[in-house]
């Protein structure tokens, strides 16, 4: 068996040095974090916070007030109102239905407690709209239904000062 130069102790010795600060760096990456790491900061959602309905001449107005910067918000004609989460049928007569979803959004505080104070279910007697309903706090999502009388056209505008949407349905 041959003798081992100084020079190549020297190369295998740092090899193995070289590897074993690999192995060790590799273990230390793929460890989970510890117990007492702090947790990633949350993401703040806007809070909503009321709901406001009434009649003008032209149009029917809702107004969805918001605590924080507006969210995106989405307003579409479906052909029924479900609840979020439940899939539940909402019992509000029409016969057209526009929903509204406004997200990165919330209607509850971070213990869980509702800060929605709007109406959750109530029919109308305005021109067009006939019925209004919460129908979602769920995932990010804060979700309204509106039942018509018939289809309609409507305009959205955003708002802020303080932060607000609004739906306007002309008659």
């Amino acid at each position: 068996m041959p003798v081992p130069t100084p020079r190549a102790t020297a190369v295998r010795a740092t090899a193995l040095a070289a590897a074993g600060l690999l192995l060790t760096a590799g273990g230390a990456l793929a460890a989970p974090a510890p117990a007492s790491a702090p947790a990633a900061p949350r993401t703040t959602s806007a809070q909503v916070v009321n709901a406001r309905l009434a009649g003008h001449p032209s149009y029917d107005r809702i107004v969805i007030d918001v605590n924080g910067k507006l969210p995106d918000a989405t307003v579409k004609q479906v052909t029924r109102l479900l609840y979020d989460g439940s899939g539940e049928h909402v019992p509000l007569a029409g016969k057209a239905f526009l929903q509204i979803a406004l997200t990165p959004a919330v209607a509850h505080n971070t213990a869980g407690d509702p800060v929605y104070k709007g109406p959750r279910l109530v029919r109308l007697h305005l021109t067009r709209v006939k019925g209004f309903a919460k129908i979602g706090d769920f995932e990010g999502y804060v979700t309204f239904g509106v039942a018509l009388d018939k289809k309609s056209t409507w305009t959205v505008q955003r708002l802020s000062s303080p932060s607000r949407l609004v739906v306007d349905i002309r008659h």
